[in-house]
């Protein structure tokens, strides 16, 4: 929000003008503290204080105002300390007038200082500046809470009630959000590696055992013959074909048989 004292909208002050603004104000401030501190001080004297307490009266009337005029000015209105606060700013700018006519006056022989009502007034102050700040020290602060100052139309430079007054533009469509992939089953697990036999006879034989059963001696000398491996024993076809085809596979040698065995025949 544009400050009222930075001049008309789009206008800015110059430099030597901000310059005497920033820098001038504390240097007032200062010139004048320093300008009402003897006055002050010998009023002090008048009432009766000796080095170095009559030091403490400027110090003391400085303090108070500004303390007084801060506390007038930063509190909101209706809250409790503010009317409080604006009198004791008035008052103690009073008292620092009262304190530089008084010392002049006396200085130019205006005024004689050994007065019962000057020194009863200028005795009170101390007292009564300490019991003004008791007081607005213990007068709670009103917590505002925070919120987004809003600019009035006389506020608000022209310009920017020109931009604001513009039709703004509609908001950018957002693009739909593209469909949710179908999710793909999971994938079967990988085939087991094929068996490789010792023996390339369990090749043959192998096959027999898809029937869900056993296969005899008999039935496997069968499909070797039918392979052209020739006539082969009964021991070898039992302990060497068929162990290492169960050995490689368990579970077949669980199987039923194929057949009743007949008299005389082995498994």
């Amino acid at each position: 929000m544009r400050d009222r004292n930075d001049g008309p909208p789009g206008q800015t002050p110059p430099w030597y003008a901000r310059v005497a603004t920033s820098a001038g104000r504390p240097a007032v401030l200062g010139a004048t503290l320093i300008m009402s501190m003897p006055g002050e001080y010998h009023v002090a004297k008048y009432a009766g204080w000796s080095d170095p307490w009559a030091y403490g009266m400027p110090f003391s009337l400085s303090a108070y105002a500004g303390i007084a005029a801060v506390v007038a000015a930063t509190r909101p209105k209706k809250a409790r300390g503010r009317v409080s606060a604006t009198l004791g700013a008035g008052f103690a700018i009073v008292l620092a007038l009262a304190a530089q006519v008084v010392a002049h006056l006396v200085e130019t022989g205006h005024m004689d200082h050994n007065q019962p009502w000057l020194i009863a007034v200028t005795s009170m102050v101390p007292p009564a500046v300490l019991a003004h700040l008791l007081h607005l020290a213990a007068t709670p602060t009103p917590v505002v809470a925070a919120s987004a100052s809003v600019d009035t139309s006389e506020e608000t430079p022209v310009v920017e009630r020109l931009e604001q007054s513009k039709p703004q533009p509609a908001p950018a469509a957002v693009p739909p959000m593209p469909p949710t992939a179908p999710q793909l089953p999971p994938a079967a697990p990988p085939a087991p590696a094929p068996i490789v036999y010792q023996d390339p006879r369990c090749a043959t034989v192998r096959p027999l055992y898809d029937t869900g059963t056993r296969p005899s001696t008999s039935a496997m000398r069968a499909a070797l013959v039918n392979a052209g491996y020739g006539k082969v024993s009964d021991s070898t076809i039992r302990g060497v074909i068929r162990a290492e085809i169960e050995q490689h596979e368990p579970h077949l040698a669980h199987y039923p048989q194929t057949l009743p065995l007949a008299s005389g025949q082995r498994p």
